[in-house]
C-alpha cells in the first residue's frame, strides 16, 4: 500500500503537513510519496495520474486544501480511498479572486496565476462522487475555505468537523489512528 499527499496551492511537498505525515509513515514502515506539484492544475494532475498509475498496490490519497479537490478527482477516477484535509471543493470559485503573482509557501519562488488556470480547474469538477471512499476532516476556524461547502459536497462520507482551528489543521497528528483505520 502507497499513500500519496497532495498538497494544496503555492504549497509543496516538502511542507509542514507532509512532513509530518513523512514521518508518521516513515515510524509504520508504510510507502508514503508527496511530490512538489506544479502550480498548473493540468500538469499537477497528469504528474499524479502517472504516479498512481505506476504502483501495482493499493494507493490512498491524502488531500489538503487545493489537493483536496485533485484527490476528489482522481478518488473517483481510480476508486481510491482518500482523506480530505479542509478542501477547496470549489477551487474555481475561491482562486478566481487571486493576485496575478503568487509566492510559492515552501522556496519563496514565484509564479503568475491567471484565468486560464481557472478555467483548467472547472474541467476537473467532479458531480458524482463516491462518498463511501472519503474521509473528510474539517476545522471551522478555516479562514480561507468556507468548511461547509464541504460538508454539503461530501454528506454521506465519514466526517470529524472540529470548532476552531485553522486552514492548516491544527494537530492533524490526533486523527493518524482515524486515518490508519479507514485505509
Amino acid at each position: 500500500m502507497t499513500t500519496i499527499y497532495i498538497h494544496g496551492f503555492s504549497g509543496s511537498g516538502q511542507g509542514s503537513k507532509a512532513n509530518i505525515f513523512r514521518e508518521y509513515f516513515k515510524e509504520k514502515n508504510c510507502s508514503f510519496i508527496a511530490p512538489s506539484l506544479s502550480y498548473i492544475p493540468e500538469l499537477a494532475l497528469s504528474t499524479l495520474e502517472e504516479l498512481i498509475e505506476s504502483y501495482n498496490e493499493q494507493v490512498n490519497l491524502i488531500g489538503s486544501s487545493l489537493g483536496g479537490f485533485y484527490a476528489i478527482y482522481l478518488s473517483n477516477k481510480y476508486n481510491l480511498k482518500t482523506v480530505l484535509i479542509n478542501p477547496a471543493v470549489y477551487p474555481h470559485n475561491t482562486l478566481k479572486e487571486t493576485s496575478s503573482q503568487i509566492k510559492n509557501l515552501y522556496d519563496n519562488s514565484s509564479f503568475e496565476w491567471n484565468i486560464s488556470h481557472i478555467s483548467m480547474l472547472k474541467k476537473y469538477k467532479v458531480t458524482n462522487i463516491k462518498k463511501e471512499n472519503f474521509l473528510l476532516l474539517i476545522q471551522k476556524g478555516d479562514n480561507l475555505l468556507d468548511y461547509k461547502e464541504s460538508v454539503t459536497l461530501m454528506k454521506g462520507s465519514k466526517m470529524f468537523i472540529e470548532e476552531g482551528g485553522t486552514h492548516m489543521f491544527d494537530g492533524i497528528e490526533n486523527y493518524f489512528k482515524e486515518i490508519e483505520y479507514f485505509f
